[in-house]
């Protein structure tokens, strides 16, 4: 049976609940919106206290809001009770994503939850070599402790997300009218806006016939199709600026790390060079793509992202 079939058959029943942690974060509040949208009870687990406006905006969506205890198994066990999947929105470093993510895991087992959906959201890093990229590196160790557990596990990759285009990630620089890039022009880059992965990772959590590992791409664009995106965009024309070969961003990686001092920070600067280095190294490249796996989902462009971007009020 095709897989749009069997997901619609799932659809058809009532299903039990979708746990999803870390749901007042950016990405998880947007998966846990998208699961109400599509009929789906959703338990959203909160740590005690979290008055934030996202868990007031997901109880009066209808979400059950379940206050826990993070370092107690027992307690996220119980929270866990009766769930279909778990969907893991954490961020954060080794105590969040190999720690907490384990007593999540842990909790989902002694639940006799069937399925689980690790904080993972990023490119493929099942084709990097450990050590070059900190937070991705820890994602690789949980997922070793997941694939030796009880349960059916599915992991959502989905490149970069297309929205850190417009911010976070300089490669798309408005100010300059170029496009930033290390190495070749031609290397094919994953681009996923955080809606859309919040909308697949929905589907996915309520499709019981998931397997393993499902990438997706919202679009694949090298470096002269970001050029072309941004000039659509904007109605300017966008030069390329080339820094240099993959070598010099390596040397620049190096030198931020040790200039900078240690600090708890998810994102430093280096994390993020590091990710773009990854990137047009070509080795995560997703591959096949699962886009269609959910025929009623819309994939937005770079091209669209950018332009919202050009629509913002200037600051």
């Amino acid at each position: 049976m095709p897989a749009s079939s069997s997901f619609a058959s799932a659809q058809a029943r009532p299903v039990a609940p979708i746990v999803v942690a870390g749901a007042t974060g950016d990405l998880g509040f947007r998966i846990a919106q998208a699961l109400l949208q599509r009929g789906a009870t959703v338990r959203a687990l909160v740590r005690p206290g979290n008055h934030k406006p996202a868990a007031t905006a997901l109880q009066d969506l209808g979400a059950e809001m379940v206050e826990v205890d993070f370092n107690s198994v027992t307690a996220l066990t119980k929270a866990c009770a009766g769930a279909a999947c778990v969907v893991s929105a954490l961020s954060g470093l080794r105590e969040v994503i190999v720690d907490t993510q384990k007593r999540l895991l842990d909790a989902a087992v002694a639940a006799s939850v069937p399925r689980f959906i690790p904080s993972d959201f990023c490119i493929d890093y099942t084709h990097l070599p450990a050590g070059s990229n900190r937070n991705l590196d820890l994602r690789r160790e949980f997922n070793q402790r997941l694939d030796q557990a009880p349960i059916q596990a599915t992991s959502i990759l989905n490149g970069m997300f297309t929205d850190l285009l417009t911010g976070q990630a300089p490669v798309v620089l408005f100010g300059l009218k170029r496009v930033l890039y290390y190495g070749s022009t031609d290397q094919p880059l994953d681009f996923t806006t955080i809606a859309n992965t919040a909308e697949f990772t929905a589907a996915a959590a309520l499709d019981p016939t998931t397997p393993r590992y499902l990438r997706v791409a919202g679009e694949v664009a090298t470096v002269r199709g970001l050029q072309k995106a941004a000039t659509e965009a904007t109605g300017q024309a966008f030069g390329l600026l080339r820094v240099g070969g993959l070598w010099v961003l390596g040397t620049l990686i190096n030198v931020t790390k040790a200039l900078m001092p240690s600090s708890d920070d998810v994102f430093p600067p280096w994390q993020g060079m590091q990710y773009l280095h990854n990137m047009f190294t070509g080795l995560p490249k997703l591959n096949p793509l699962d886009n269609s796996r959910y025929p009623e989902i819309r994939w937005t462009p770079v091209r669209e992202v950018l332009a919202a971007r050009r629509s913002e009020p200037a600051a």
